[in-house]
């Protein structure tokens, strides 16, 4: 993209649209990685994981959020608490959730420079991934405390009873599908627009639904008129 494109993919939180912009992280404040923020937004309730650089969509918390649960603009071992010019916000118009990462850096390495980037999640299904400021190649990012990712990541998780060991549930993680986007992309004023394939979902009557021909094979309930 051109740095004008980029530009207009660069959403100006608060400005024009209606809608409510939220700090959700300042700088220079402890926090806890166990912590969520939770904003309302299309009927889902979104978290977002406000230091480490990703927004995760489920209702079930668990350990393997960060390989299997994401939507990633860039996942790493972000710590606001070292910088008191690093915030966390975002913000909600109904028809878009923005959440920005401002000025952060690497709990583990400081002096790489500060981060700047945001994620868009819009009501049509499309992701927009904008990058302001990324001092270092993404790929140079160590990995040895946290993760370093960039894409998205779907998964679902059942819940089992024990039948001999009452009240005791196993958790089993069943992946969809993942993105990964190549690093080597991400840089300063660059910008990533994911917009979703047709699905079956997407049809309310019966002729359009089985003769599609975009890849699934769909088929019509007439008692659910999907």
């Amino acid at each position: 993209m051109t740095n004008a494109e980029t530009q207009t993919l660069w959403s100006m939180m608060g400005q024009g649209s209606g809608g409510s912009l939220r700090l959700a992280l300042e700088g220079g404040i402890s926090w806890s990685r166990d912590s969520q923020l939770s904003a309302l937004i299309f009927a889902e309730q979104p978290s977002v994981e406000e230091a480490l650089g990703f927004i995760y969509t489920g209702e079930v918390v668990h350990r393997m959020l960060t390989a299997t649960q994401y939507i990633a603009p860039l996942m790493a071992n972000f710590d606001p608490s070292v910088s008191r010019n690093s915030t966390v916000r975002y913000f909600d118009n109904g028809t878009a959730l923005v959440v920005q990462w401002d000025h952060v850096h690497l709990q583990d390495n400081y002096n790489l420079g500060s981060f700047t980037f945001q994620a868009t999640l819009l009501n049509d299904g499309r992701i927009i991934f904008g990058y302001k400021e990324i001092p270092v190649a993404v790929t140079q990012i160590s990995s040895t405390n946290h993760p370093v990712k960039v894409g998205l990541s779907d998964a679902f998780v059942v819940v089992h009873r024990i039948q001999q060991i009452p009240n005791v549930r196993r958790r089993t993680i069943y992946e969809y599908h993942r993105v990964e986007l190549q690093m080597s992309k991400i840089t300063n004023l660059s910008a990533v627009e994911m917009i979703p394939l047709p699905t079956c979902l997407q049809f309310t009557s019966c002729g359009p639904c089985v003769t599609a021909q975009i890849g699934f094979n769909c088929s019509w309930c007439s008692k659910l008129q999907r």
